[in-house]
């Protein structure tokens, strides 16, 4: 990464690009694969850190480690499920939540990461083994997001969250770096 004045701290890898048209087989692998790896390395980044760290926001005005930590369970948990209800409903529209709100609750604090990292395990288990099961055309299944106003294919949902996946874990490894723990 780069150390230069220009280097958002928000979008370590840049900001998601959604694909037009459908995937090839190819990159569908490859973004499956970030979301198969991502429980391990989530864990490998935050390996060896203090309460304290997990504590510190990894930019200013930003998350904590640990808001991060529980987050991404939370939002992939959201992914799969509107995966799942593009596959079982026409063209379903999906309910937003306020992330931000969740990342203040109370179990954010209270929840040892690790109960985060075994959920986030877990779902990205089942969620692997659905996508690596669709069919040509179920990944043209759309569903609506009503705050974007607009539908989305799960060629597309696939390759944002895989985004979601990368963008998060380079929160957390960009942070450790510069603050070299």
């Amino acid at each position: 990464m780069s150390d230069s004045a220009s280097f958002d701290l928000r979008y370590p890898i840049g900001r998601p690009v959604l694909p037009e048209a459908a995937l090839d087989h190819g990159r569908r692998t490859a973004y499956i694969a970030h979301l198969a790896t991502l429980p391990d390395q989530v864990r490998a980044a935050v390996a060896g850190l203090t309460p304290a760290q997990l504590d510190t926001p990894y930019r200013p005005d930003g998350w904590t480690v640990r808001q991060l930590i529980h987050h991404l369970p939370d939002s992939h948990l959201n992914a799969y499920t509107r995966c799942r209800l593009a596959l079982t409903e026409d063209n379903p529209t999906i309910k937003p939540y306020d992330e931000a709100a969740w990342a203040e609750l109370a179990d954010v604090e209270a929840t040892p990461p690790a109960v985060s990292l075994a959920l986030l395990e877990a779902l990205h288990i089942r969620w692997v083994r659905l996508l690596r099961n669709l069919t040509e055309a179920q990944w043209q299944r759309t569903f609506h997001h009503p705050d974007s106003g607009r539908n989305f294919t799960l060629d597309q949902a696939l390759a944002l969250y895989s985004w979601h996946s990368r963008h998060h874990l380079a929160h957390i490894t960009e942070f450790r770096r510069r603050e070299q723990w």
